[in-house]
């Protein structure tokens, strides 16, 4: 691991030492980041059905998750893997939304948005420390990276 990702980590671990933030975030971290994919999978994808046909691929969300998975690439490629995989979950969970329920996979993404961060804001509350994206957006892409490098720890791979 670079010493780049470290520091990152440990900056965002210092406004997350209260064990129920650090459980709200277990939480709502991965929720928001399913949700934003879920929003973006959402956008119409003329452009790329028509030319590359349907399929769980063919939308913005796997094009935004390219360019999120070159930054994790750039920090650190094992925990690039990790993200990798779990874009691909959120990707494979917007298709099967989709196509079994009538409700707009928009609407399911803003529901599940707005309260993730609503518990967000309430850890932080409880932490008495401000969000740490509030002093750099780059914490935005950190804190599944910050989840993943604990998930890592426990199974023993380096990151």
């Amino acid at each position: 691991m670079g010493q780049a990702l470290q520091n990152l980590l440990d900056e965002y671990g210092e406004s997350h030492k209260n064990a129920l933030n650090k459980t709200i975030h277990w939480i709502c971290v991965p929720l928001i980041f399913f949700s934003i994919v879920a929003l973006i999978y959402s956008i119409p994808s003329g452009l790329l059905s028509g030319a590359f046909g349907e399929s769980i691929w063919n939308n913005w969300a796997t094009l935004t998750l390219v360019a999120v998975l070159i930054y994790y690439v750039r920090l650190s490629p094992s925990i690039a893997v990790g993200m990798f995989l779990f874009g691909a979950a959120c990707l494979a969970a917007c298709y099967w939304l989709v196509l079994t329920f009538s409700t707009p996979l928009w609407l399911t993404a803003v529901i599940i948005f707005v309260l993730a961060w609503i518990g967000q804001f309430y850890g932080h509350k409880v932490e008495g420390k401000k969000p740490s994206f509030l002093k750099d957006l780059q914490f935005l892409l950190i804190g599944p990276a910050w989840l993943m490098h604990f998930l890592y720890k426990k199974w023993g791979v380096k990151y």
